[in-house]
This record gives structure tokens, sequence and C-alpha cells, in this order.
């Protein structure tokens, strides 16, 4: 049987955030193809700049791939391409390369280590770049409300900040849905808004 036609779109979306806090396993648990990692282990050498709480062995030195299609009708359907940037420090040279052509970003943060997700916020605040906060689920992270997570973060009441265990499919893939229609609002009202003189 021929199927009907299908129209394909596709977008980049950057997945950003601290050392160990989820971005590699965020864009495993949704890729539809074997996600590219770019994992190496930590080594003595790393002592001191490479350290979690919970003991993470490996750390990506260049970034993660991974694509997932969502299905908004069966004939126009949506590819995303996630790209997940290095969290340490002396890999923010790469961002700039990692970012380009991104139309959005996920911000993944753990509680226990807000500060981490700063660099990654004003990033794509800098670049202008629509985004959404995403706190991961860690055990033993204390509970924190939206209220508390937008201040110690300091996010504008429009960027949506969410709660989501990157190794949940679901839960990322309801992630990358609400960031892309962030991101669809956002270019809208610029769109719309006027020019000034």
């Amino acid at each position: 049987m021929i199927q009907p036609f299908t129209r394909y779109r596709a977008a980049k979306i950057t997945v950003a955030g601290g050392f160990g806090v989820g971005k590699t396993t965020f864009i495993a648990a949704v890729s539809e193809v074997p996600p590219l990692r770019t994992e190496a282990p930590v080594t003595e050498a790393s002592a001191g700049l490479d350290e979690t709480r919970d003991g993470k062995g490996t750390t990506t030195v260049a970034m993660d791939f991974g694509r997932i299609t969502i299905d908004d009708r069966a004939d126009d359907r949506l590819v995303l391409y996630l790209f997940g940037m290095p969290g340490q420090h002396r890999f923010w040279f790469m961002w700039n390369s990692v970012a380009a052509g991104t139309i959005a970003a996920v911000v993944l943060a753990d509680t226990r280590r807000l500060a981490d997700a700063y660099p990654a916020i004003d990033f794509f605040d800098q670049h202008r770049v629509p985004y959404a906060v995403a706190v991961n689920a860690f055990p033993h992270a204390g509970p924190v409300t939206e209220q508390e997570l937008r201040e110690a973060l300091n996010v504008p009441a429009e960027v949506p900040v969410l709660r989501c265990d990157a190794r949940d499919r679901a839960q990322v893939r309801d992630a990358l849905v609400r960031v892309v229609q962030h991101a669809i609002h956002v270019h809208r009202a610029t769109r719309s808004s006027p020019v000034s003189a």
C-alpha cells in the first residue's frame, strides 16, 4: 500500500547545564537513533574539576547528539535534532559552535547545585534563544517550589520551569514539546511586536 506523502520539518534543540546534571541521559532517553556520545573517563588530572555528588565516572568532552520525531499529524511531522553541550568550564569555548542554529534550549538543573545552571541560562539570555529550565529528579534532592526555583535562577515568569526525570522517555518528550511550544510563542510574539522608530 502506498503511504500518503508526509512532510517533515526539522528543528535543532540544545540541551545544556552543569557537569553531571543529566544531559547525556536526557538525550539518550528519547533518541530514536543510537545517540552519539563523546564521553571520556574522569581521570586524576581532572580531580577537583569533574566531581559530582553522584560519583559520575565519565564526562562529555565535546557534545551529545540524538534525534526524535514528534507526530503533529500523520502528514506533518517534526523532527528534533538534540545537541548536548558540555558542562565543564574548560569546554565552554565550544558552546557557540554547538548551539549555532538552535531554535530553543533546555537547561537542565539539579536543585542541589542550582548555581551550575547560571552559565547556560546567561548564555541563552545573551543570545536571545528561547529556553525552558527542566529540574532533573535526583535522589535525595529536597523539595523546592517553582517560585523558589525562579528566584534562585533569576528566570522571568514567561520561561517555563519544568520537573523532569531525565531517564524517563515520556517526561523528556513532554519537556521537549513544551520548549518547542515556548519557542513558537516567543517567535510569534517577536514577529508581531511593533518596530520602534
